[in-house]
């Protein structure tokens, strides 16, 4: 069985899989047909005789990160900065997969950073998120890849993201808990470095 999963690597931002219509010699429709089946339903009932296709194109698309490039979503949209003061970016939607039990999660991504000789368009710091979030993840990784590849884009002086989340594997199963949310950060140069520099960007965010 081929694999779709790209382990972490800073220097692979532009890896880019071959996407693949089939698994060994079954499709996917036919897998999720099964699965349906094996749940205890009727695949060829009228609500569900389209459904293994609508679910196929639906994760394709929440893991459509798998198959895009940091570069890509970049498109050359850096500029060159003006000032070294800090840019901050918040409360931008994201929504992911657990990797462990496949069911979403989802909340914000605040970005910060202290720009060296280049700034990114404001909309591209969103598409970089997705390349991260619509894969298969836990938050952790998530957050640090967000920031990594980031620090490979810009070379800032420093940069921050911070994640919260709620994560649906312990809201509607497990433990159950609806309130929960999972905060999760990664702090690269100045901001890992200097108290006063984090402190300026956790306030930002509030």
């Amino acid at each position: 069985m081929r694999s779709r999963h790209l382990p972490y690597d800073s220097s692979k931002f532009d890896s880019v899989p071959e996407p693949f219509d089939e698994i060994g010699e079954t499709s996917m429709t036919e897998i999720i047909s099964g699965l349906i089946t094996g749940l205890g339903e009727d695949v060829s009932r009228e609500g569900l005789v389209k459904t293994p296709e609508r679910v196929e194109r639906s994760l394709r698309f929440l893991t459509s990160g798998y198959e895009t490039a940091v570069s890509e979503v970049i498109n050359g949209a850096l500029f060159a900065a003006e000032s070294p003061e800090m840019v901050v970016l918040k409360a931008v939607e994201f929504y992911s997969l657990c990797e462990h039990h496949m069911l979403p999660f989802f909340g914000t991504v605040a970005i910060g950073y202290i720009p060296g000789e280049q700034i990114l368009g404001l909309s591209k710091f969103a598409r970089v998120i997705d390349v991260f979030a619509r894969r298969m993840q836990v938050q952790e990784r998530m957050t640090a890849q967000i920031a990594d590849a980031l620090v490979e884009v810009l070379k800032p002086h420093g940069l921050a993201v911070v994640t919260e989340a709620s994560h649906l594997c312990m809201m509607m199963r497990g433990v159950e808990k609806q309130g929960s949310t999972t905060i999760t950060s990664a702090m690269r140069g100045v901001f890992k470095n200097d108290a006063r520099t984090r402190q300026e960007f956790m306030q930002a965010i509030g």
